[in-house]
């Protein structure tokens, strides 16, 4: 099975994870990083990005250096994640050529912070699109031109993973807190101060919380991968959620916090109940920023060990579920070449 990725394979990303996943399955597996579509001066790039609908600097030679890899390398799948700059002319060659590209939608393209006229345009192109929102799929299904497959995110056992140890410290420096890790996003600003406003202990990770006055003082930069395991499993409890622009029904965290081994506080959807199941069995649930606070209260003064069998449970769900990275990539293989499975 030869893999072809267009993909950013920068730590994080799903594009690492599914480089990851597919050398666990003993895939030949090459990547193309998506990074130098955006190359370039970046006065030049800013004026393609506001003014040519989020397009990249280089879109037509990026998608047409793709085309010659695949006319080399000759991969049984292309799989693209996200917004990928490959333009719907390169698209529709590739396909006729017999390298059919897939897509793991990783955003939702309707929503106007990532809207792109030049991918609306090439996603009929894609012979499939799979796609971890529900709100997307009638839409995608109404190009009429690709098959369309829910699929979910998942967790990448190398990295979502319990940490070596938690220590004393840890504990009393984050057993009685809400963490969240992520970056500054209005609604996530938004939850973060009603939070404070109730009173609950926060904590916040990540980018930009700095930057808001009223927040610093519970913020606390950037965390390494190690780093962010210990925090998670730490944590009295940790909040997971959605980017409501996006429609999203879950999110990547969905699947991250409880593979390390994190006592969850989330948002109330279909997927994160399929996921978890019932209130107070692997998380508590909230609905909206009224009951946000009273719920993250409700969790942090349970007793630690209940929190702790919480935790146990949510990982136990994910690991009996078949819920890698790499179980995605098979899902993705039957779907998009049936002949290999």
């Amino acid at each position: 099975m030869r893999l072809l990725l267009i993909a950013n394979p920068a730590p994080t990303h799903v594009g690492r994870h599914f480089l990851n996943a597919a050398r666990s399955l003993g895939w030949q597996v090459e990547l193309l990083d998506v990074n130098a579509a955006f190359a370039g001066p970046s006065w030049v790039r800013r004026v393609c990005w506001h003014l040519l609908g989020h397009r990249p600097l280089r879109l037509g030679g990026f998608s047409r250096a793709v085309q010659a890899h695949c006319r080399v390398w000759q991969p049984d799948l292309v799989l693209a994640t996200g917004i990928a700059p490959l333009d719907a002319q390169s698209l529709a060659a590739m396909k006729s050529s017999g390298n059919p590209v897939v897509n793991f939608l990783t955003d939702d393209p309707w929503n106007p912070a990532h809207r792109a006229p030049w991918f609306l345009r090439a996603l009929p192109h894609y012979a499939h699109v799979f796609t971890p929102r529900r709100a997307n799929e009638k839409e995608l299904l109404a190009l009429g031109g690709p098959g369309v497959s829910w699929l979910p995110f998942a967790y990448a056992p190398e990295e979502h993973r319990p940490p070596l140890a938690v220590s004393a410290e840890d504990r009393r420096s984050w057993g009685q807190r809400l963490v969240f890790i992520g970056g500054a996003d209005a609604d996530r600003v938004a939850a973060a101060r009603a939070l404070v406003r109730a009173g609950v202990p926060v904590s916040l990770w990540g980018g930009y919380w700095k930057e808001y006055p009223d927040l610093s003082v519970h913020a606390h930069g950037h965390a390494d991968e190690e780093q962010c395991r210990r925090i998670v499993a730490a944590a009295g409890a940790n909040l997971c959620l959605v980017r409501r622009a996006n429609r999203d029904g879950h999110s990547m965290r969905s699947y991250e916090l409880p593979a390390i081994g994190g006592c969850l506080l989330v948002e109330d959807t279909p997927d994160h109940r399929a996921l978890l199941g019932t209130a107070g069995e692997s998380a508590f649930f909230f609905s909206s920023l009224v009951d946000l606070p009273a719920r993250a209260h409700e969790i942090l003064h349970l007793p630690e060990a209940a929190r702790q069998v919480m935790r146990q449970s949510a990982r136990q769900r994910l690991l009996l579920g078949s819920h890698t990275y790499a179980d995605r990539l098979r899902a993705i293989q039957a779907s998009a070449l049936p002949h290999f499975h």
